[in-house]
């Protein structure tokens, strides 16, 4: 039996303390029935573009989109890029988030991203399962005890002895433009408190914001890697649909520089806006760039290389 078995990922707080700069990107699962060549299509060339580790969504909203595990599972053991399993609660008793982290542990996932996950959409009268966790930070909270081997009790069951602990690397959700100040600081947290060793923000396209936010978890002692989240922009109509859709801001003069619509997009010139972007997230602190990739491949494929050559320009300056 020995050699049996799926390779073990590395964790992304490994990846962070090795690299200056990391440059990654969140995929999404197809919807269900579609075609899977797809999204194995768009994560091999994220990788061959030099991305150094990916993210899988889970499907938000109710939307029908399985496949999280098996894609997440596919970029660790055939691309040999470390990959972070997006891993919603809401909606899942203590008993079903066990037997879940179970299959991503005997499959080698090391990396889970634990979210609340979102409500279905157009079901205003939804209601989450009675005994489910509401809160992201009692799936933190989960993993940290299954990490030091502590499993739940079922009542009645035979104990089987000493249990093996997992070892999972616990990312989490941040959000820098939260409209409460105090709760932008205590989500997040709460969160670290359960077990947290990073965070990646939700979509992010002004700088000041993300500075303005690492300085007040730095004024409570809060100082964990935090990734923003963002993507390319091409025209202001993106732009706004961006703003309304995820309640963030674009940065003015992000905004003033963009063309109006998509008939009058000029991708060299998005392209340098975004990285003047980046580069402005870097100097304040960012240990990292997250892409959300969405349908735009190719433009993220170009922004990774391209940050591949500053980051290598930056490492020969400094030798």
């Amino acid at each position: 039996m020995k050699g049996i078995g799926f390779k073990i990922d590395q964790k992304i707080s490994e990846v962070l303390e090795k690299n200056q700069f990391t440059l990654s990107a969140e995929v999404i699962p197809p919807r269900n029935g579609a075609q899977q060549a797809r999204v194995l299509s768009q994560v091999q060339r994220l990788v061959e573009c030099g991305a150094q580790f990916l993210s899988v969504t889970k499907g938000a909203g109710g939307s029908l989109r399985g496949g999280s595990l098996p894609i997440a599972q596919i970029i660790k053991e055939q691309l040999g890029v470390p990959c972070i399993a997006h891993f919603a609660c809401r909606d899942l008793t203590p008993q079903d988030v066990e037997n879940l982290l179970m299959d991503h542990h005997y499959f080698g996932i090391r990396n889970i991203l634990a979210l609340r996950g979102d409500p279905p959409n157009n079901q205003p009268d939804w209601k989450p399962r009675e005994g489910s966790y509401p809160y992201a930070y009692q799936l933190c909270e989960q993993i940290e005890r299954l990490n030091r081997g502590k499993y739940l009790h079922r009542p009645g069951g035979k104990d089987v002895g000493a249990r093996e602990a997992t070892d999972f690397c616990i990312g989490v959700a941040c959000y820098p433009e939260h409209p409460d100040p105090i709760e932008r600081v205590s989500f997040l947290k709460r969160k670290i408190e359960a077990g947290g060793q990073y965070g990646i923000t939700q979509m992010l396209f002004d700088p000041e914001a993300y500075a303005r936010y690492l300085d007040l978890l730095g004024s409570h002692q809060i100082s964990l890697p935090i990734i923003p989240g963002t993507k390319l922009l091409k025209n202001k109509e993106q732009a706004r649909r961006m703003e309304s859709m995820f309640q963030v801001k674009v940065s003015e003069a992000f905004l003033k520089s963009l063309p109006e619509t998509k008939e009058d997009e000029d991708p060299a010139r998005a392209l340098d806006l975004f990285l003047s972007f980046v580069e402005k997230l870097r100097s304040y602190g960012a240990p990292g760039i997250h892409l959300f990739v969405l349908f735009d491949t190719e433009a993220s494929c170009e922004v990774i290389q391209q940050l591949r050559k500053q980051n290598g320009r930056s490492e020969s300056n400094e030798l």
